[in-house]
């Protein structure tokens, strides 16, 4: 889709777009993915992914093979290598933490899967089973994240790469040896890949920062001390409330987000209830940053004014 096609299909989409947040975010209503999408649906919907980074859906009652479906519209599907999968559906992973099984670490600001070297690009999540209270997710706009440092951080970081790894899924194996073969198995199928630390958006040529707490293990061209400084100040972008958004989940609620351009936390706060998300997620491209791609419009952004400003 070129970005210039973006804001026509989305003022001419059969549907009805809601924003819900500052610049990322927003409510289609007025739609059953139950049902296959036509072409003209299919461009709309894209279009406002592109623009929003997250809509989501209430009321969209479907079975796994089809919000399968609906996934694969979008492109083909992964199958996650540590995640738990519905039976005879490895498209779909499960997410079901509750009293016997807390979460691993969805409560850490990430994209998803930058450990491989084509990450995830859409992630497609449904609430089967909402928890007496909590369990909401948040994401965080990361093309305002870039555009709200400072010129000389921007200049300093613009063209790095960093490396990224599994660390988090290691845990999963055991300390003995059958335990740490198993891993070293797996880090042979997943060897750790290097991203730009800001990449080009692939449709909206936007400058997105790429790193994150989950994955990102350190800054190449550095000494681990300067890169720890350097990821820690640019890890605290995603934590800032301005360009967040957040979603009180319901059953058959939907969500859908582009992990070119957000990161995402699933906020703990909900042991011992229950949650029960279903998640298919399609399959990205390699990551890169090209110096000479021009948004189509100015990113969006947050002016942050004060009423004590020049009261001194």
């Amino acid at each position: 889709m070129q970005a210039e096609d973006i804001k026509p299909l989305i003022n001419n989409a059969p549907f009805t777009v809601t924003p819900a947040g500052p610049t990322i975010g927003a409510e289609i209503s007025g739609i059953n993915l139950a049902e296959p999408l036509g072409q003209a649906a299919f461009d709309a919907l894209y279009a406002t992914l592109m623009e929003y980074k997250v809509i989501y859906f209430h009321n969209q009652k479907m079975t796994a093979d089809q919000q399968v479906a609906f996934g694969k519209r979008f492109g083909e599907l992964e199958v996650h290598p540590f995640r738990p999968d519905l039976p005879n559906i490895p498209e779909m992973i499960v997410l079901d933490n509750h009293k016997d099984n807390p979460v691993l670490s969805t409560d850490i600001w990430h994209a998803d899967t930058t450990f491989r070297e084509e990450p995830t690009r859409f992630s497609i999540l449904r609430c089967m089973i909402k928890p007496e209270f909590g369990g909401d997710t948040l994401w965080a706009d990361m093309v305002s994240a870039y555009e709200c440092l400072s010129t000389p951080v921007k200049e300093m970081i613009t063209g790095l790469e960093a490396l990224h790894d599994f660390k988090n899924f290691s845990l999963l194996y055991a300390d003995d040896e059958e335990g740490q073969q198993k891993l070293l198995k797996m880090r042979k199928l997943y060897p750790r890949p290097t991203h730009p630390v800001v990449r080009t958006h692939p449709d909206t040529r936007e400058r997105v920062l790429y790193v994150n707490p989950q994955f990102t293990i350190r800054m190449l061209g550095m000494s681990v001390k300067e890169s720890d400084a350097i990821l820690n100040l640019l890890y605290e972008q995603s934590k800032t409330p301005e360009y967040q958004f957040r979603l009180h989940w319901e059953p058959d609620t939907l969500c859908m987000w582009d992990n070119a351009g957000v990161q995402h936390y699933a906020s703990n706060d909900y042991w011992p209830h229950r949650r029960r998300m279903e998640r298919v997620a399609v399959i990205g491209e390699k990551p890169y940053f090209d110096p000479d791609a021009k948004p189509a419009s100015d990113p969006k952004s947050v002016t942050r004014a004060h009423a004590y400003e020049g009261l001194h």
